[in-house]
């Protein structure tokens, strides 16, 4: 997304836990357009020095993707707590707070009324969850509500557009920055639901499999950021949209066939 945003002459701030992976980068473009600052969202005081030094910089800031975040591979019953709440940190408390920042950055240095687009990168495991990943799907069931909940909280007049992207398997280095945790022993037969799964996500990245293009998905989500009226959900992949339409038409059915059950249930 920085390299995608430069090259159409935006000026970028770009945060990472290690600044010196963006070195390259950094080598092509003048102090001037692009800002690499050290960032983990694990910190709150990092993010807020982080929109503090933006400000001093640049003055203004637009656009914040808010993408931070990595995958888990477990069984419920194999996570430890410890595990499943650093990912959290990360996942949930980590993206809730720059996502705090960035509307507080919106609303009081941008000129008034202009405004700001929040993207958070959220997954379709976060409507639709996904078995072996049941901590990872729950740290992005909560993102999904906090997000949706905030937007309805700001005022119209503040033009602030916020946006959940959506995405499916792309081909990125997620499986390979992702935990994975042997598997508990009650789930290893070859009759499990969860073998199974385990064994497709653990092959996610071989050369048979078709995977999305990350370069491709950029530029819609670049293209994304400047329309007038974005959608509060943007479903990226065609295995994205099946999978949160499968939960709809789940949850649907659920409440269609047992919709009598709620009849007659208020106090008389």
């Amino acid at each position: 997304m920085a390299e995608f945003a430069l090259k159409n002459g935006d000026n970028v701030v770009a945060t990472l836990r290690n600044p010196a992976d963006l070195d390259g980068l950094k080598s092509h473009h003048p102090d001037t357009q692009l800002l690499v600052l050290t960032l983990d969202v694990t910190k709150p005081q990092e993010i807020i020095d982080a929109f503090a030094k933006t400000r001093e910089v640049f003055g203004r800031l637009d656009v914040v993707f808010n993408s931070a975040g990595y995958g888990l591979l477990s069984e419920v019953e194999g996570t430890p707590d410890d595990v499943a709440r650093v990912l959290f940190e990360t996942n949930f408390w980590g993206a809730a707070n720059v996502s705090r920042e960035a509307v507080k950055f919106f609303r009081e240095v941008n000129p008034s009324g202009t405004g700001g687009r929040l993207l958070t990168v959220s997954s379709f495991v976060g409507l639709q969850p996904l078995t072996c990943c049941g901590y990872y799907s729950a740290s992005k069931h909560a993102l999904e509500g906090l997000t949706e909940a905030f937007a309805s909280e700001l005022d119209p007049e503040w033009n602030i557009k916020v946006t959940l992207i959506v995405p499916g398997t792309f081909k990125t280095k997620a499986t390979t920055n992702a935990v994975f945790i042997p598997p508990h022993p009650s789930y290893t037969p070859s009759t499990s639901p969860a073998a199974a799964i385990r064994k497709a996500l653990e092959h996610l990245d071989d050369p048979g499999n078709k995977l999305g293009d990350p370069l491709k998905a950029i530029q819609k989500i670049y293209e994304l950021s400047s329309l007038p009226q974005p959608p509060l959900r943007l479903m990226l992949g065609q295995d994205a949209i099946t999978y949160v339409r499968s939960h709809l038409q789940s949850v649907s059915a659920d409440a269609d066939g047992y919709e009598s059950w709620s009849e007659d249930l208020k106090v008389d």
